[in-house]
């Protein structure tokens, strides 16, 4: 079974209706593992985006009016049909964006968990009744939906980036327009199939894909909008924020990261090294929360490094869909030259390359697990989110000044430390400016806790009930008995 006969060309879908875009045009899906096309996706025309924005709009009709309970029970629907066809779809994820098989088919059936406890939460949108201060008046505040929402994802979590958007749009009674990575198209579709399949009225969810400008100029000013979210770099995020802000729309942010790791001396090496390289080179460190700046306890840096630079070695790179591939290809050949330019740059700044640091073969997106050496503060590695599978080391001394070096940067999405101090671990916690940080554990994003970053990686949760806050309104009504 090849990836040209299995994969499939991708439609549009406004008012629940498959269809090619308007224009007929559409662009090729590269296979990063083989750098062939393995099929094409339709592109969004204004006329496509005008025909999805009054579907939204009669879906919001529909879909706020239904009861929490058969909103829920859709969802839930939706969730056990993505269960059923999580092997196809996660290989349609791993021919278009890279990733082994295995992650891919993770990431899907992750989806399905998070669809089921949005579908939970959406039973307990509430409001409140509030004691009055005239027993004739019944004073209530309400939580109603936002609106049409327009959702902004991208390529390196097709359908994790997607789903979370979706479900908590869902859950809160509100539609919403998707506009899906074009590199990885077919996944997030099969993800958006499951919802149609599961008995979602028409326009409640539309999928559009083509020039993201262009989309998101015309989308997020358009009057029937009423809310955006997007996943992405911090410099788009920005310029949409600003756009969404010119033109009073509610805006959620998950933007860029540059984790930092605080391995302090008392750490178990072992477990570090485990766990942060099981992170590190997750995706092909192609992911938002990637740990990207070890900073090591001078007393164990050579020991820590040396045990890292042998677990990348151990990483076997391929093809996502051969057997026992631990790390795909880069999503496309731009990462290959910014991955070559942070090496470069390292070795000219005085870093030394401990394993690593080059591309394999001549053809797919392939690059070596890299680990950086001593890597001084005015290197890009320690300063520019890598987005690749690289990882800089640096020692420190205190754990202030491990702190210091984490908070240095205008990033705070995510952080990690391995200590085995109560008192460490303290310090850790209160001082880090992060919106999430793990300890002595990789990354366990679970749908149930907040998800979402401080300073310049963005606002608002995609995780965790504060995940729904801004899907909704708050209305206060106050009645006066008469």
């Amino acid at each position: 079974m090849t990836a040209t006969l299995t994969y499939p060309n991708t439609q549009l879908l406004i008012d629940n209706v498959w269809c090619d875009a308007a224009s007929g045009k559409s662009i090729a899906v590269v296979n990063p593992s083989t750098g062939s096309e393995a099929g094409r996706v339709a592109h969004s025309t204004k006329d496509d985006l005008d025909r999805a924005l009054v579907a939204a709009q009669k879906g919001f009709a529909t879909w706020r009016n239904m009861t929490a309970l058969e909103r829920s029970d859709i969802m839930r629907k939706a969730a056990t049909i993505l269960r059923e066809r999580a092997e196809l779809i996660a290989t349609y994820m791993t021919i278009e964006q890279g990733k082994p098989l295995a992650e891919s088919k993770v990431e899907v059936l992750s989806g399905a968990q998070i669809i089921e406890w949005f579908a939970e939460e959406a039973r307990r949108v509430y409001g409140r009744i509030v004691p009055p201060r005239n027993m004739n008046t019944t004073a209530m505040v309400l939580k109603e939906p936002v609106g049409v929402v327009a959702a902004f994802t991208p390529w390196n979590f097709p359908i994790n980036q997607v789903v979370r958007k979706v479900s908590a749009a869902l859950a809160t009674g509100c539609s919403i327009i998707v506009k899906a990575p074009e590199e990885t198209p077919a996944s997030p579709a099969e993800l958006i199939r499951a919802f149609v399949d599961a008995g979602l009225p028409s326009g409640v969810v539309q999928l559009v894909f083509g020039n993201p400008a262009e989309i998101s100029s015309y989308l997020i000013p358009h009057p029937t909008v009423r809310k955006i979210t997007f996943t992405g770099s911090t410099p788009v995020g920005k310029m949409l924020a600003s756009m969404a802000g010119q033109h009073m729309k509610r805006a959620t942010m998950e933007l860029g990261g540059h984790a930092p790791v605080i391995v302090a001396e008392d750490a178990d090496i072992a477990l570090a090294v485990k766990s942060a390289g099981a992170a590190k080179f997750r995706n092909a460190g192609q992911v938002c929360i990637a740990p990207t700046r070890f900073l090591v306890a001078n007393k164990i840096k050579g020991d820590f490094t040396e045990a890292l630079v042998k677990y990348s070695e151990g990483l076997k790179v391929g093809d996502g869909m051969e057997k026992g591939i631990q790390m795909g290809p880069l999503a496309n050949a731009r990462r290959l030259d910014a991955m070559q330019k942070v090496v470069a740059d390292a070795k000219a700044k005085g870093a030394r390359i401990a394993t690593g640091g080059e591309r394999i073969g001549s053809s797919g997106n392939f690059f070596t697990p890299t680990v950086v050496a001593d890597v001084p503060l005015d290197a890009s590695l320690f300063n520019d989110e890598p987005f690749g599978p690289i990882a800089g080391v640096r020692g420190f001394d205190t754990i202030e000044e491990a702190i210091a070096e984490a908070n240095r940067l205008s990033f705070g999405l995510a952080s990690y430390a391995f200590t085995k101090s109560l008192k460490t671990l303290h310090t850790l916690s209160q001082g880090i400016e992060v919106g999430m940080l793990w300890v002595n554990q990789p990354a366990v994003a679970v749908p149930e806790m907040p998800f979402g970053g401080v300073k310049d990686s963005g606002y608002g949760s995609e995780g965790g009930p504060e995940a729904l806050e801004a899907y909704l309104n708050t209305k206060t009504v106050s009645v006066a008995n008469v």
